[in-house]
């Protein structure tokens, strides 16, 4: 089990610090990512279907995306001492992103998993400073990403991600940054020879040499979804049955570890709530030290209340403050085909690294 490597914070309430040493701000109150990891011997599918439907719900009405709009490059780059390396008294989702030259931790354009969209560089990126941060912790400091412990560690197991095209892009950041830890690539393939595509809606990589597989499953609101109906209303594009999970459900209930994100529950809300569209998106060349948005921490204090009650091992990645500050990150014009301003989702290597890295010290905390 991965629950309880990390001092989690006492609610997912957020109330931030500035993310490269500046004042007290407050940024949205709510999870960006969610983790849950279930162990093969654990209880049935059955409650665990259930129990994370609950959990789904309840992020429904909890998460919040956070936008980027209008903000001023920061330039406070000085490095911050901290004290205490105890992990399990440490908030790890409470922190700063520091520069370090030792990142990235991979290059996407020697990473066959990488999907050519989110490879910015690629793309006609010039400036690379936004690759060179890392994520510090203010109460200790989190060992350097060990791919090669992390790969011996999953040796034998089935990782899987569920979710958007935010959980891909986690996904790939994944592999890309486990890839740094294998001798042969060539013994890293995907199962069904496909090439990384938005389109397809099963992908997985083996690692051949730790027995690993890492899939990803596309299932944007984890839930059935079905056409509208014929006669129904010319606005509603598809029906959802909120008391069934995906019909790909079965197909990872033998996982080892399940990542789910519910990105897409939430996202148009937010995007209206600020009364945004695709031609608003700003990205800096340095992290913010300022972040803006509406106060959810209530809804954050809802989520934590029902995790905390669930009869399985549920988690919750919190990283909405690691993103709040990171408008520098996005892929915005660099998108392959270039068609849209993007300050949905990350470049790569980028932010989806550092919740990697995240959860792989969290399983080796556990060893």
């Amino acid at each position: 089990m991965v629950s309880g490597s990390f001092s989690r914070s006492t609610s997912a309430r957020l109330t931030a610090r500035g993310g490269v040493g500046s004042p007290r701000v407050s940024t949205p109150g709510a999870a960006h990512r969610n983790w849950w990891a279930a162990a093969p011997s654990g209880p049935s599918f059955e409650r665990v279907a259930f129990a994370f439907f609950v959990v789904s719900l309840a992020l429904v009405l909890c998460c919040a995306l956070y936008l980027y709009v209008f903000r001023q490059p920061g330039r406070d780059r000085a490095v911050a001492e901290f004290a205490g390396e105890n992990l399990e008294s440490c908030d790890v989702f409470d922190g700063i992103w520091v520069p370090d030259e030792r990142y990235p931790l991979y290059n996407s354009s020697q990473c066959p998993f990488a999907e050519r969209g989110f490879n910015c560089l690629a793309n006609g990126r010039k400036d690379t400073e936004y690759l060179k941060w890392r994520w510090k912790p203010r109460g200790c400091n989190l060992p350097w990403f060990s791919a090669r412990a992390v790969l011996q560690w999953l040796r034998g197991k089935r990782v899987v991600f569920v979710g958007d095209s935010m959980s891909r892009t986690q996904w790939e950041s994944f592999i890309c940054m486990l890839m740094t830890g294998v001798d042969d690539p060539k013994t890293v393939y995907e199962v069904n020879g496909n090439q990384i595509s938005k389109t397809i809606r099963f992908l997985g990589v083996r690692f051949e040499s730790f027995n690993l597989n890492v899939e990803f499953f596309r299932s944007v609101f984890l839930v059935q979804q079905i056409p509208a109906l014929r006669h129904g209303h010319r606005r509603v594009r598809a029906i959802l049955k909120l008391d069934k999970l995906d019909d790909l459900s079965r197909k990872w209930e033998n996982a080892d570890v399940l990542i789910f994100n519910s990105g897409h529950w939430w996202t148009a809300s937010k995007l209206f709530d600020f009364g945004l569209n695709q031609k608003v998106c700003e990205v800096t060349e340095q992290p913010t030290t300022e972040a803006k948005g509406n106060d959810r921490r209530e809804f954050g204090d809802i989520l934590a209340d029902v995790v905390a009650n669930t009869s399985v091992p549920v988690t919750i990645l919190n990283v909405t403050l690691m993103g709040a500050f990171r408008s520098d990150a996005h892929i915005g014009l660099w998108s392959h085909p270039n068609t849209i301003l993007d300050c949905s989702h990350w470049c790569l290597p980028g932010v989806p690294d550092a919740w990697n890295e995240l959860v792989g010290e969290g399983w080796l905390a556990d060893c």
